[in-house]
């Protein structure tokens, strides 16, 4: 019987995602993962907008013309499959199935590869990705389609003083290159110097070190921090440490073996990376590998706290024998049991700190989370509306006196919580009446014009010793000098020994009513009391609308 065998089509570059990587950082991800696989000690990425070229070198192992043809140009190839876990120095990898190097295989018009172990000379080719389509839509196998020469003149310069590693050349890349090199800059410190957490491990873009100076604007405008397990992290220790602006900081424990950190910016605008559409999250690493970008999105609550939340957790206990990642590398398949019940994990300890975060915003008299019900939206409305009005009357930092001035606010403030309220409950309910008793419409009683004319007149000798003669009230309308338990005796008037009633209510509530009026601090005696009778007043009133 003839033996048979597999012949697999070029198509098969199309159909495992040769078009698949669209995102430059991914790119440049994918070309700094190969350089950790290879264990190089420094990656130099040079990038020209103006030419659209981009060029990655790196003084890792590099290949010989074997190592060339039969792993590099192998896709699917990884060095996994041969029983390995780590690099020679120890490294975990990070590649795992193969394909990734597509990204940087079909991300440019050419793609020319000069590669060298330490004894060799140089080998590689040039990739002609529209000789490589053609080769495609005429079904040749890979064994028809040879890689071009390499345009030597291109790695002159770049192979001066470089005994061992690989060059490779992007010509005209897919799209351009669209975000400035500073951002870019801060896109890769981002997404790879903080979390590979590997001193022997630099960066370099265009002839200047990637250092964690490029995080100083996201540490300078960072609020809150929780850790989660321990992490030696140098972003942490070096630069949220020591910033002025991190006021709180705490520690959670996981019994997962995760570790990480979720901080919070004190604006959401902070998590914006400028001229770009990139917004800083709370990313998944594993082995150093970002693995999935902003996975709060597996965590759907759409509360306001989130929007101030970036950070990183590392689980590295996903990349095991299983293959729990998805053919993108840009992502962890969804139903995994392990990745679901990490998903899981976050999302209690991102609930937790959801009520840390409005906790202490609400503390700093700032803006807290309008949907957590830890206080009643009566009391957060005014605790916002006091701590508008408190804050301007805090000196200057360089006053010697701010820290007394906010001393006295900070004690104001649980009684201007309650007093803010109860003057808005005062003002409310005395309006709805007098416009209750206009709709009536209600006779006035003896006792009401005598109180009115009492306060009328009041108001005339005021104004002329003030030497005031504007207008002050709206209109004349003479309810408008009656107070509760004016209004009270004309729409629900009882014998207050024996019934119940507006009145009634409003007799016990007026003394208390004035002590606030001239904004006194009321005992709890005093604010427990008026609560309970403005209860009271409120139903009353509420059963006269309907």
């Amino acid at each position: 019987m003839k033996d048979y065998t597999f012949n697999i089509s070029l198509s098969i570059l199309n159909h495992l995602g040769r078009n698949l990587y669209r995102n430059f950082i991914t790119v440049l991800g994918e070309a700094i993962s190969n350089s950790w696989d290879a264990d190089a000690k420094n990656v130099w990425i040079y990038i020209d907008r103006e030419k659209n070229t981009l060029i990655i070198k790196d003084d890792g192992d590099g290949m010989n013309e074997n190592d060339f043809q039969t792993k590099f140009l192998k896709i699917g190839y990884s060095k996994r499959k041969e029983g390995d876990s780590k690099t020679k120095s120890g490294r975990p990898f990070i590649g795992r199935k193969g394909i990734g190097k597509l990204a940087l295989l079909s991300c440019a018009e050419t793609i020319s590869i000069s590669t060298k172990k330490g004894n060799t000379d140089y080998t590689g080719g040039t990739i002609d990705n529209s000789e490589l389509t053609k080769a495609i839509d005429d079904d040749l196998m890979p064994k028809d389609y040879k890689l071009e020469s390499l345009q030597l003149d291109l790695f002159k310069k770049l192979q001066e003083n470089h005994t061992k590693g690989t060059i490779i050349y992007f010509e005209n890349i897919n799209d351009g290159i669209k975000n400035r090199v500073e951002y870019l800059r801060k896109l890769i410190a981002l997404y790879f110097r903080f979390s590979l957490l590997d001193s022997s491990f630099n960066i370099i873009l265009n002839d200047k070190p990637i250092t964690l100076d490029e995080m100083s604007d996201l540490a300078n405008s960072t609020q809150f921090l929780w850790r989660i397990n321990e992490i030696n992290d140098p972003y942490l220790n070096e630069k949220l440490a020591p910033s002025p602006e991190l006021v709180r900081t705490i520690r959670y424990k996981s019994a997962l073996q995760i570790e990480g950190f979720i901080a919070s910016v004190i604006k959401p605008a902070n998590l914006k990376i400028r001229q770009t559409d990139e917004k800083i999250g709370i990313d998944l690493f594993v082995n150093g590998r970002l693995r999935e970008k902003d996975i709060l999105k597996r965590i759907p609550s759409a509360r306001v706290p989130e929007s101030y939340l970036y950070g990183q957790i590392h689980f590295n206990s996903l990349d095991d024998e299983i293959d729990r990642f998805t053919s993108s590398r840009e992502g962890v398949v969804s139903d995994d049991p392990l990745f679901i019940k990490l998903i899981q994990n976050i999302g209690s300890i991102v609930r937790m700190i959801i009520d840390d975060w409005d906790k202490w915003r609400v503390e700093l008299r700032q803006e807290g989370d309008s949907e957590n019900k830890r206080i009643t939206k009566k009391e957060r409305k005014s605790k916002e509306l006091f701590d508008t009005i408190s804050d301007e009357f805090i000196p200057p930092k360089t006053s010697p006196n701010r820290n007394k001035v906010e001393d006295w606010i900070n004690k104001l403030s649980n009684d201007a919580q309650f007093n803010f309220t109860s003057y808005s409950e005062c003002f409310v309910s005395e309006n709805l009446l007098r416009r209750y008793i206009n709709d009536k419409p209600i006779v006035f009683s003896k006792e009401a014009e005598e109180e009115i004319k009492k306060w009328k007149d009041a108001e005339i000798r005021n104004k002329g010793k003030a030497n005031l003669s504007i207008k002050l009230r709206q209109n004349n309308d003479d309810l408008s000098y009656l107070s509760m338990d004016g209004l009270a005796n004309l729409t629900d008037k009882v014998d207050p020994i024996r019934s119940a009633g507006l009145s009634r209510d409003a007799k016990e509530y007026k003394p208390i009513r004035d002590a606030l009026s001239h904004t006194a601090l009321l005992t709890d005696l005093a604010k427990n009391r008026l609560s309970s009778t403005y209860e009271n007043i409120k139903a009353r009133i509420k059963k006269l609308l309907e």
